[in-house]
């Protein structure tokens, strides 16, 4: 039976070598390749052409999600999983809409990305747990909360986009030429005006709702 090659990219060397080494000793796997910058992903992915790739996407100055466009390109047959420390849904919703074929986030155990590993191989999409068990919640809330998106401000809005997009407060500080502060200020004023508690049921409420922002 023909092994899985896999490539792992991730700027952190320590996580890096440490999924190297327990991929590596699954008779099923064989990691080809490693790297800890976007640019050089996309050299390997082209050279190597990896049946996997797991994919950070918390990664600078090229994201994940850019990396992610440029290795379907020259490595078309490279299944992608994003791997993050974000677990809000609209993370995972944006990989999958740019072509990955999974998701798991750094919490999650290593039978996970085992199982993620196997199932995108076979051509399968996989979310982790963490991930469904939030999709869960804001489909069981979802009726919950009432708030009136019409009463947010034009640069407000802008910033919930984003936010759907799945971008952190320094993406949307660097995209819109604002401070970072500046980002947060709204962020605050956001949740005032739709009456909600934190940024989790932000992003609930925008990743429930059926209209177009």
């Amino acid at each position: 039976m023909k092994k899985v090659s896999i490539m792992i990219v991730d700027d952190h060397t320590l996580i890096r070598e440490t999924w190297s080494f327990l991929l590596g000793k699954n008779e099923n796997f064989d990691v080809v390749a490693e790297c800890g910058d976007g640019e050089r992903a996309i050299e390997l992915a082209r050279d190597k052409r990896p049946d996997v790739v797991l994919l950070d996407i918390n990664m600078a100055p090229m994201s994940g999600f850019d990396v992610l466009k440029m290795i379907r390109k020259y490595s078309p047959g490279s299944k992608i999983i994003g791997v993050s420390m974000h677990s809000q849904p609209a993370y995972a919703k944006k990989m999958l809409r740019l072509g990955a074929k999974g998701y798991v986030t750094k919490n999650s155990p290593r039978q996970e990305m085992l199982e993620a590993i196997a199932e995108v191989s076979n051509n399968h999409i996989y979310i982790c747990q963490e991930v469904k068990n939030i999709l869960s919640d804001q489909l069981l809330n979802q009726d919950q909360v009432n708030p009136d998106i019409n009463n947010l401000s034009d640069r407000e809005m802008q910033i919930v986009r984003a936010l759907k997009e799945g971008l952190s407060s320094k993406e949307i500080a660097s995209d819109l030429n604002i401070s970072l502060k500046t980002v947060e200020v709204h962020r605050h004023n956001i949740l005032k005006k739709l009456k909600l508690k934190n940024t989790v049921s932000l992003i609930n409420f925008i990743n429930s709702q059926a209209f177009d922002i």
